[in-house]
């Protein structure tokens, strides 16, 4: 089911749970203020009243997004999600050549809140533990851009966007953590959850669910 008046996508749905696409430049939960109130979950209720979040992706973020039916379950993943039995992957365009290969790399460097310039986030020894692994899929010498699938280890605010310009490759259209002429090579963030594994909690089934990037 697609609504086309504000273009989420439903991609899953049983008595238990949902799986979303989220589109980029939609909050997943309200913000503060009443210019925030329209976001995915107040948008998904009126279809699935029973509807809870257990995850967010960041607006700027688009792709696949899990929720609960009731809170029997919103218990239920959460718990999965604290004990990382849900495997995500993303897919996102960054600046810059990073070496194609097809074994997956770790970044495991400790994210901090940035308090004097919050909400953002950067790389401390003060820091929570925070890992990434990363495979380059494919250089565009042309733009010097690669695409790259990203697989965070831990969950922390804004890690995939601080991991990977702590590596010198910030994500194309990155308001918050790119360069001003990377900012500019594209209109919107371009990262994108593309791919969710767990098992159900209710049936124990085996799921896994893939949406492919719009870049």
């Amino acid at each position: 089911m697609t609504d086309t008046n504000q273009g989420f996508e439903t991609i899953y749905a049983d008595a238990h749970l949902l799986v979303l696409n989220k589109p980029s430049g939609l909050l997943s939960v309200p913000g503060k203020g009443a210019d925030k109130a329209d976001c995915l979950s107040s948008q998904v209720q009126k279809y699935y009243p029973d509807a809870l979040v257990v995850h967010r992706l960041d607006m700027a973020t688009s792709g696949l997004m899990l929720m609960a039916r009731g809170h029997t379950m919103q218990t239920a993943l959460s718990k999965l999600f604290e004990t990382r039995a849900i495997h995500k992957r993303y897919i996102a365009l960054v600046d810059g050549c990073m070496a194609a290969g097809t074994d997956w790399q770790l970044i495991d460097l400790p994210i901090a809140l940035d308090w004097p310039n919050r909400p953002l986030r950067i790389i401390s020894p003060d820091g929570k533990p925070s890992q990434t692994r990363w495979r380059s899929l494919r250089h565009d010498a042309d733009k010097n851009t690669t695409r790259v699938e990203l697989e965070p280890i831990s969950g922390r605010s804004h890690q995939l966007r601080v991991h990977l310009k702590a590596l010198g490759h910030p994500l194309l259209g990155d308001a918050l953590y790119a360069p001003a002429d990377i900012q500019a090579k594209a209109g919107r963030l371009l990262l994108h959850a593309c791919a969710l594994r767990f098992v159900h909690p209710a049936n124990q089934q085996h799921l896994a669910f893939e949406n492919a990037p719009e870049f």
